[in-house]
């Protein structure tokens, strides 16, 4: 009942008003009748015979009108509105999605696909695509708020979300070795250089990678919802030495404050595999709050707050806790740009291993042409540890840190419903103290999918 009424919801919005043209046919009261249309008075007679419901009469003139290259976006919009009418929601997402994908800035359209996702049972699928047409700073105000009540709706009924993507990951760097190819150490105060052996250093190689990211909301009283979150990555590399797996579950209550603000309270619990063992455990609690600024712009605030239990190393035990601001807005219908600045501190057993970090990321990401979607963002940030290391220095260690990521997807290109995406991740580490400098590149070819 929820998908029909926000579907007609969204079409009586978007529809515009006015009597049915009369069509050839009607004109036509010959027995026989013979007819020379231009383009334009073909498109004009498929689209009064499609909103006059004459499926069957439109159907052999959108035929000849798939016959016009240049009229394929016509044509696609038409055999998408017809297969929509007739029930045939599958064909009419892909068709949306074929328009989309080389012009992501049709609104019409995007509006069109997010009812044919809710009519076909895909309320979360359609909320993304509500969501971008949002910001189209063009929407009629009556159709915007429709959107916005139709959003509403989709957010008050239980609904879940997965993502999928599995591929190949070369990596220059598997055991996040240190770069240096020799070592300063404090020997009573006289320093004494030592060369690494090769398994000290950084080690390429080429896994097998994947990710799962799934997530549920369900309501339990008015304006709150239960969030239920799983997210889960790994990577096989040949051998288990360097195997790495992550497992995070979170769950907990997100209060609706009002249609733009929400608060979020979650229990967060995780793991981490690696080299075929157990080497980290933590539990703890993850509070976050959201508001809407005018129709582009969000701001996300997240405290997160964790205790760490290090199978592999007693002094890495302790309490992690980080401070998240993040700024989002949309600069075109299709394209985000989002800025950060974090704070995070680590109160470990070792006072050596603890420390105080703080660094700014920026974003932007989205869809383009030609079903190209891509991301890039950068993060720089200065840790300063709590203690030295006497081994090396007695001074304590400080450290400068770069991260750039760049993902690259296509829309257009889609196997059983998967699309191919190419991502780079560069991270770089400048230490006061030479054993801890590392560069690492990694490369991963994935077929993603967005339940």
């Amino acid at each position: 009942m929820m998908r029909a009424a926000g579907a007609l919801a969204l079409a009586a919005a978007v529809s515009a008003p006015g009597a049915q043209a009369q069509t050839l046919l009607d004109r036509c009261v010959a027995q026989t009748c013979k007819a020379r249309l231009t383009p334009d008075q073909l498109l004009g007679e498929v689209q009064a015979l499609i909103a006059a419901k004459r499926f069957d009469e439109a159907r052999p003139m959108l035929a000849a009108l798939q016959q016009l290259p240049d009229r394929r976006f016509e044509t696609r919009y038409l055999t998408g509105m017809l297969a929509a009418e007739t029930g045939d929601h599958a064909t009419a997402i892909a068709q949306y999605q074929a328009i989309l994908a080389d012009d992501p800035g049709q609104t019409r359209v995007r509006l069109e696909l997010g009812k044919a996702m809710l009519l076909s049972g895909r309320p979360q699928s359609a909320d993304r695509q509500f969501a971008i047409a949002q910001q189209d700073a063009d929407l009629p105000p009556d159709v915007a708020r429709t959107i916005r009540t139709v959003r509403d709706v989709i957010r008050s009924q239980r609904a879940w979300s997965f993502d999928f993507s599995a591929g190949i990951a070369p990596d220059t760097n598997i055991n996040n070795a240190t770069s240096a190819d020799q070592i300063t150490v404090d020997f009573g105060g006289i320093p004494i250089p030592l060369e690494l052996d090769d398994a000290a250093r950084a080690r390429s190689g080429t896994g097998l990678t994947a990710t799962a990211s799934a997530g549920l909301r369900l309501p339990i009283a008015k304006a709150t919802t239960m969030l239920v979150d799983l997210d889960a990555t790994g990577t096989n590399y040949d051998g288990a030495d360097y195997d790495d797996y992550q497992l995070q579950a979170a769950a907990g209550p997100e209060v609706r404050l009002s249609p733009k603000s929400s608060v979020s309270v979650q229990a967060v619990g995780a793991q981490r595999w690696f080299g075929g063992d157990v080497v980290s455990r933590q539990f703890g609690t993850r509070i976050g709050m959201q508001h809407g600024i005018g129709t582009r712009g969000r701001l996300g605030i997240q405290l997160d707050v964790r205790r760490t239990d290090a199978l592999f190393d007693d002094g890495y035990d302790g309490t992690q806790a980080g401070l998240f601001a993040t700024y989002e807005r949309a600069v075109a219908p299709t394209l985000v740009a989002s800025a950060g600045l974090f704070g995070r501190r680590d109160w470990l057993d070792q006072p050596a291993y603890s420390s105080k970090e703080g660094g700014f990321t920026l974003g932007l990401g989205g869809a383009m042409p030609l079903g190209i979607n891509f991301g890039l963002s950068g993060t720089v940030s200065r840790a300063i540890y709590d203690a030295p290391i006497a081994l090396f220095s007695p001074k304590p260690r400080k450290d400068w840190r770069y991260v750039a990521r760049a993902t690259f997807g296509n829309s257009k290109i889609r196997v059983l419903g998967f699309s191919p995406q190419i991502g780079w991740t560069y991270t770089r580490a400048e230490s006061s103290i030479g054993f801890f400098d590392a560069t690492r590149s990694r490369f991963t070819f994935q077929l993603a999918r967005y339940f």
